[in-house]
């Protein structure tokens, strides 16, 4: 949008232009220039109408000022942010040009003069005095804002008139005020208790943007008056513990007993340091509302839970509330240097107006410490501000003084407001500072000694809104001092109760609950066998042809029609394929009632062109989605194509599946290696989360993996890094051989009555191998095979025996059959993790002339599974097959691959 473009422009012919299209038609010009002809109307009246054309030929002086006022008026509102008081400690930095008078070719005799201009701000025709002091006020104060980068008009005008009619300055009540003075209170009290009982321990300080407390206090209530009925938090550790205790009112006894570390003497799992730990809670407004607050559980990885917090909004959005974003909303909690140096931000934000991503916008609140653990700002980022990225998606920007707590509360509810509106992302710069070191045992003027001599001397934001509101007049000093005696007493009474009690489990039960209150944590025994899931073969056959169905005025791509009916047929011979086992998995299960919530790149068609989930109809854009046409009661199928993203979207789907226990929920690699992408999310939540937070999660990953020789990139979803982060039964590692077991592991994540995240590496050449299909009985019997033994041959013969999984198991069954070898078994262990010890024992019984046990894989001596191998399986001496370890996963030449691969299967089957 450039709709103001004439503001540069103050040439008599090109106004003259203006004015021409105006007299044609008012709304074909600018609002600004709309209002300026409206109130001025070229002062025909005292001009004369000149053949229709005032401008032209003679214009007054004054009128072209009032061109020069416009100008002033839009640099105001484009760049007065720069020139704000909103840094509390430190003097802001220059910008050239200024907004001195000079620049726009006026000067102080024009002071006194009145200018119609000032409509255009909306306070009539003013003197350039007035118009300079209601712009001053409204872009130049506490707040600094940035929206006319926005290309929306609509949102630029009204972001416009709310803070212009306002000047960007609030009003509130005595009671209002009073109000923010007691959550401010609570706040810079609660740090200073924490400081001096517990002196030295770790709690990453809110000291000096203590104003958050309050701030989130506005949007709370705010957003329950314009019909909010949860929020969702992400936030890293800086105030942490102050949000938990103030905003979410997790009780003081709680915090204390951590700080106390009792908090995990009775129970079973291994906690996490205080400063990570989620939580949630109902809390009942002015109004009577309730409203739900979940703070989502963070690592030290600070931007980490951003994806993961939009993942848990938009899960509950489309299940909870119907599709209706104004009644919930995320909220995001920054660093300034985190937002500006974690890529993962923008890769957030580049979801956030996406149909299988946005969350109807998110308010995001940074908490401005003007330092980065040791780095100063200067070294942080390249940009002006750390917000900058938000341009990218045209979000609006407020800069706020830290210490001026009024103009925080009046701009997050100014952001709440947008945020209904527009369901647009928003921002909040909280500038302030850091009172101690990254953290309490840290001494910060080793790196800032002249910013922490400044910070030293600044009273803290409690004390300069006391001496506001003294010197306001609004109430004396001592209903202040009453706040304060009060919650002091409260604090030392909830500790003095923590230190006399006995220990015990303190919150581990308030876990599981809500909508995992069916499921159960997971015991050893439950591992030693998988559930039924086998369908009745009238349903499977009903919903196989159902989901091969396109309707007859439905055109598609010719060999889409060709390749459902190859499908047909399989399902007709009773032999199916890969992709059609798969389909037949999410069709039964939302015929039962389970939501199915698949996405990653290229996952509706299939890297390989494979899954076709989504068909597009011929010469158009629109498609069809068979799966969702399975029958009139059954749950969402839905899949989405992502964006370039593994990162956020793995986060996303992960936070999505963390409050969706009845919803099995995918995200595909495009190829297996590209998840090292995400590896943050992998090792922070996926494999550690019910260890740190008691938090169960059911997200199945499929990886693409198999040597095929297309080189080191896309052969190995690196089974060896997987297998490295497994421990007390936290997740499941599965390399499936049929398509009957793949489709039996994917049922199984909904038919137990735990949930655990579940790592398959799915097959490529696999896809169209052609024993690589599955009888229909597969699919109605028993469940998921850990182990498969080798029913293809006589036991009694067997003197080797070679266990593997994945696509290798064809390569050497090929082998075998064409050397007509009798005397070696294939012993397929198709769940890696949880190890199948027990199902392992049994078969290698049977082998009762056994001489040698072999391990064969494809991946090099130092991949895959056979470190793992080594230290798990020691019931047989378990010798290795495999490539030579290698600094990369595979070779890139196809011949040397081939070379390898015969090497490997020679080895194997001739010794």
């Amino acid at each position: 949008m450039d709709n103001f473009s004439y503001i540069s422009n103050a040439d008599p012919s090109y106004i003259d232009v203006l004015y021409k299209n105006y007299r044609e038609d008012p709304h074909s010009v600018d609002i600004s220039w709309k209002k300026f002809f409206e109130g001025y109307d070229f002062s025909l009246a005292k001009y004369g109408d000149n053949g229709g054309s005032t401008v032209a030929a003679e214009v007054p002086e004054t009128f072209l000022k009032e061109a020069n006022v416009l100008n002033l008026i839009r640099a105001y509102r484009q760049r007065g942010h720069l020139f704000t008081k909103t840094n509390p400690v430190r003097e802001r930095r220059e910008y050239k040009p200024t907004l001195e008078l000079h620049n726009f070719n006026l000067s102080d005799e024009d002071l006194d003069t009145v200018f119609q201009a000032g409509v255009n701000i909306g306070i009539g025709p003013a003197k350039l005095s007035h118009i300079i002091a209601h712009l001053q006020q409204t872009y130049c104060q506490s707040v600094g804002a940035e929206y006319m980068f926005v290309r929306k008009p609509e949102v630029v005008e009204w972001l416009r008139e709310k803070m212009e009619t306002t000047k960007n300055t609030p009003d509130f009540s005595i009671d209002e005020k009073k109000h923010i003075l007691r959550k401010l209170n609570e706040a810079v009290a609660f740090e200073q208790f924490l400081h001096t009982k517990f002196v030295g321990q770790k709690r990453f300080s809110l000291e000096g943007c203590e104003t958050i407390i309050p701030a989130l206090d506005a949007v709370i209530q705010k957003g329950s008056d314009l019909g909010i009925e949860e929020f969702v938090i992400g936030m890293a550790h800086r105030g942490r513990l102050n949000v938990l205790a103030n905003t979410l009112h997790k009780s003081y006894e709680e915090i204390f007993d951590e700080f106390e570390s009792r908090a995990y003497e009775d129970t079973l799992f291994d906690g996490d340091v205080k400063y990570h730990m989620g939580f949630s809670s109902d809390v009942t407004m002015a109004s009577g509302k309730k409203v739900h607050l979940c703070l989502a559980a963070n690592p030290s990885h600070l931007e980490a839970v951003d994806p993961v917090v939009e993942g848990m909004t938009r899960a509950k959005l489309d299940v909870k509330y119907d599709y209706d974003s104004n009644r919930i909303a995320p909220i995001l909690i920054h660093g300034d240097a985190s937002i500006a140096g974690q890529g993962v931000v923008y890769e957030v934000l580049q979801m956030s107006q996406l149909d299988g991503y946005k969350t109807g916008g998110t308010i995001h609140i940074v908490i401005n410490n003007q330092i980065g653990f040791t780095t100063n700002y200067l070294d942080t980022r390249s940009s002006t501000y750390c917000t900058d990225l938000a341009k990218v998606t045209q979000s609006p920007v407020f800069h706020v003084n830290a210490d001026d707590v009024e103009a925080i509360v009046f701009t997050i509810q100014l952001a709440m407001e947008f945020r209904q509106k527009f369901h647009r992302d928003v921002f909040i710069d909280l500038l302030g500072y850091r009172k101690h070191g990254h953290n309490e045992s840290d001494e910060p003027k080793f790196t800032q000694p002249l910013f922490y001599k400044a910070i030293a001397k600044h009273p803290n934001p409690k004390e300069i809104y006391k001496q506001k509101l003294k010197e306001n007049g609004n109430f004396d000093a001592s209903i202040a001092q009453e706040i304060e005696a009060e919650f002091k007493n409260l604090l030392q009474k909830k500790l003095d109760k923590v230190k006399t009690r006995k220990p015990g489990v303190t919150k581990v039960e308030k876990t599981l609950n809500a909508q995992w209150s069916n499921l159960r944590i997971s015991e050893e025994k439950d591992f030693e066998k998988s559930p039924g899931t086998g369908v009745d073969k009238k349903i499977l056959n009903r919903i196989g042809m159902k989901m091969l169905e396109i309707p007859s005025e439905i055109k598609v791509f010719k060999k889409i029609e060709k390749l459902f009916e190859e499908r047909k047929n399989m399902i007709r011979e009773g032999k199916l394929d890969w992709a059609l086992g798969e389909l037949l998995a999410y069709g039964t299960l939302v015929d039962e009632g389970y939501q199915v919530r698949f996405s990653g790149q290229d996952v509706e068609r299939g890297t390989f062109s494979h899954r076709h989930a989504v068909v597009k109809l011929e010469d158009s854009d629109e498609e069809y989605i068979p799966l969702q046409y399975i029958s009139v009661k059954q749950a969402p199928f839905k899949i989405h194509n992502s964006l370039l993203s593994e990162y956020a979207v793995l986060g996303f789907e992960y936070g999505y599946s963390s409050v969706s226990p009845n919803c099995l929920v995918i995200w595909e690699a495009q190829f297996g290696d590209f998840a090292n992408g995400a590896q943050i999310i992998i090792d922070q939540f996926i494999s550690s989360a019910e260890d740190k937070w008691m938090r169960q999660n059911g997200l199945t990953m499929f990886l693409p993996h198999g040597y095929e020789g297309q080189g080191s990139e896309h052969s190995s979803a690196r089974l060896e890094r997987f297998l490295s982060l497994c421990a007390e039964d936290n997740m499941q590692i599965v390399n499936c051989t049929t398509p009957a077991n793949f489709f039996h592991v994917l049922r199984r994540q909904m038919h137990r009555e735990f949930r655990k995240p579940t790592i398959v590496f799915t097959p490529k050449s696999l896809l169209r191998h052609p024993r690589c299909v599955s009888k229909i009985d597969e699919f109605t019997k028993n469940g998921f095979k850990e182990v498969i033994d080798d029913d293809l041959i006589n036991k009694d013969k067997v003197k080797k025996v070679l266990f593997c999984n994945g696509k290798i198991y064809y390569d050497l069954l090929s082998k075998r059959s064409d050397l007509k070898i009798k005397d070696v078994a294939l012993i397929r262990i198709e769940q890696l993790y949880p190890f199948p010890l027990k199902q392992l024992k049994t078969i290698i019984t049977t082998y009762k002339a056994v001489k040698e046990w072999f391990w064969v894989q494809e991946e090099p001596e130092n991949m895959g599974a056979w470190s793992f191998l080594l230290r798990t399986f020691k019931e047989v001496d378990l010798q290795l097959i495999s490539r030579h370890e290698s600094a990369s996963p595979a070779t890139g030449s196809s011949k040397q691959h081939a070379m390898q691969q015969e090497e490997i299967l020679e080895k194997a089957l001739n010794g």
